[in-house]
């Protein structure tokens, strides 16, 4: 005769074997899960490592399609850019006390540049020169930045943020009332430069209230093509950072400047 004790025993141990059964046989189809899963994987990752030793490794068509994607411009006009240098400053030869309208025709759009004379004579004298020689045509505008300031710079024929026309310019107009609190405001156009008195032909255009030290030439301000800046600025830049190449391919067909 089995004892309640020796019964409770028995169930105790049979209902152990239950749950050990039970757990055996989920361990079982995980491992088939698993299985099936890696399976998927390797396929994957060997149908990615195809893909990237035909089309990354060979710089092909994913990436032009890529740049296709988020380029919202034009192709470029035919043409180069020329390689011009100037031993000194131009002459000054603007009319003070006249207005300058400063045309850019990009591959994005026109973008109408209103330039102040009489607070930057120099500056702006020599933008009417170098414009007048096509210095600006073909020229892309190469850095673009989304982050702590907004501002679109062209100017440079290399693209590469090194270029100059061969003279500096001094300074001018830092005091201007607009450049108000280290701010400088959305439709400003201002000198890039590499220090004090280091202007030349690099120049930038303010998108969005930027805080900038007051150590940049404002030398106009942009009277139309704020939509154009806009479409380039919303298909951002190419380093991710907030501050690089844009990805529009952003290039001046013609520059000119008029009284």
């Amino acid at each position: 005769m089995v004892s309640s004790d020796q019964r409770r025993r028995q169930l105790a141990r049979e209902k152990f074997e239950r749950q050990q059964q039970r757990r055996a046989e989920a361990r079982r189809k995980a491992r088939r899960r698993n299985t099936v899963i890696a399976s998927t994987l390797a396929v994957v990752l060997a149908a990615g490592a195809t893909a990237y030793a035909t089309g990354a490794l060979s710089g092909g068509d994913d990436k032009k399609d890529s740049k296709a994607a988020t380029d919202p411009c034009a192709k470029p006009a035919a043409g180069s850019v020329k390689k011009l240098s100037y031993k000194k400053e131009p002459a000054l030869s603007i009319d003070k006390s006249a207005s300058y309208t400063m045309k850019l025709q990009t591959t994005c759009g026109d973008i109408t540049l209103g330039l102040d004379a009489a607070k930057a004579p120099r500056t702006v004298n020599s933008f009417n020169f170098l414009a007048s020689k096509g210095y600006f045509d073909h020229t892309k505008c190469h850095r673009l930045t989304t982050s702590g300031i907004y501002v679109l710079q062209c100017g440079d024929p290399t693209a590469q943020g090194s270029g100059t026309p061969g003279y500096k310019l001094p300074d001018e107009n830092l005091k201007d009332p607009k450049l108000k609190g280290g701010v400088y405001p959305a439709g400003t156009v201002a000198m890039a430069n590499a220090g004090p008195g280091t202007g030349g032909s690099q120049f930038f255009l303010v998108y969005q209230d930027s805080k900038l030290p007051p150590n940049y030439t404002p030398f106009g301000t942009i009277k139309g093509g704020q939509d154009v800046l806009k479409k380039i600025a919303d298909a951002g830049e190419a380093t991710g950072r907030g501050d690089g190449a844009p990805n529009a391919t952003v290039v001046i067909d013609k520059a000119t400047v008029t009284k």
